[in-house]
């Protein structure tokens, strides 16, 4: 008799965790289905494309489903040159877009917190650009870095360009085009961290006769790592798959294309969709592989 209420009431006890997942079934139901309906479903018809092959007499663009390996052996060999820019430009970029971004978050987020509305003026100033197009602020440089630029002009005046000299085209200005472009994405992450410091630590740095440089590398930079690697992330990332600033049409040429240009005129000039499927697939897999690597050897797994 003890056994039967003891079970019943083991039963009762187990049944509202039943409810409670089935109601976050429910909940997370949409967000499911939106999830497959617009980001699996690409992701499927993307690798399906990456594999056609060309139809047999047809036009261009004509392609059947097919197991054709080489479009990423041929699309890794003929655009590896585009493949390096891209990571390269990006590694740059994000690395001058963190020594830029670290003094701006740490005066709004440390010592601005004095002074409230000086520190959400700075703060509005770090998110104002996002109110103006990614193309027209990328064209707004088009046009201070041209030939004809006072700004150009004043570098050839003191003979800082080569009178001959280009800004626009070169490797310089697709990388100045990313940084200053990513720079909020940047500087978000590392206010929220630095926002969040205890100063009290820094005290107990001073007070154990720890010079400024070493309370900040010692106890700053380690305390705001997780803004350091999420500002990295979302710097390098979009960085990556960039193809405004590197297109001929604003800052770049020829000769700086980045894997997202490579994929942008394969998909809408050629028509080669196998290639341009490909390509993006590439870029997807080392992005992977390579934030795996970065987030766990900077020891915040957690972020995965």
């Amino acid at each position: 008799m003890a056994f039967a209420a003891f079970a019943s009431s083991d039963a009762a006890v187990t049944k509202p965790p039943r409810r409670k997942s089935t109601i976050a079934l429910v909940l997370l139901l949409p967000g499911i289905l939106y999830m497959v309906l617009f980001f699996l479903t690409p992701l499927i018809s993307l690798v399906i494309t990456s594999f056609q092959a060309e139809l047999p007499g047809g036009d261009i663009g004509d392609y059947v489903p097919g197991l054709q390996w080489q479009n990423y052996v041929e699309s890794a060999s003929e655009y590896l040159p585009h493949i390096l820019r891209a990571f390269g430009y990006a590694l740059v970029a994000t690395v001058f877009a963190l020594i830029i971004s670290y003094p701006i978050a740490y005066f709004i987020g440390v010592k601005a917190r004095r002074w409230p509305l000086l520190q959400s003026m700075m703060l509005t100033l770090v998110i104002a650009p996002f109110f103006i197009s990614f193309l027209l602020r990328t064209l707004a440089w088009k046009q201070i870095l041209s030939d004809e630029s006072p700004v150009v002009q004043a570098l050839k005046a003191v003979a800082i360009l080569p009178a001959d000299g280009h800004l626009t085209g070169t490797p310089f200005a697709v990388i100045f085009g990313l940084t200053y472009n990513f720079i909020p994405f940047m500087t978000l992450p590392l206010y929220t961290t630095l926002e969040r410091l205890d100063t009290r630590f820094l005290e107990a740095g001073s007070d154990l006769y720890a010079n400024p440089a070493t309370t900040f590398l010692k106890i700053t930079v380690p305390l705001s790592m997780p803004g350091i690697i999420s500002g990295t992330l979302l710097t390098f990332i979009p960085a990556a798959g960039d193809y405004i600033n590197a297109s001929r049409d604003f800052l770049g040429s020829s000769k700086t294309a980045m894997l997202g240009n490579a994929i942008e005129a394969n998909f809408l000039t050629l028509q080669n969709y196998p290639v341009a499927a490909a390509l993006s697939i590439i870029l997807m897999a080392v992005i992977l592989v390579l934030v795996g690597v970065y987030v766990r050897r900077s020891g915040t797994e957690d972020l995965l």
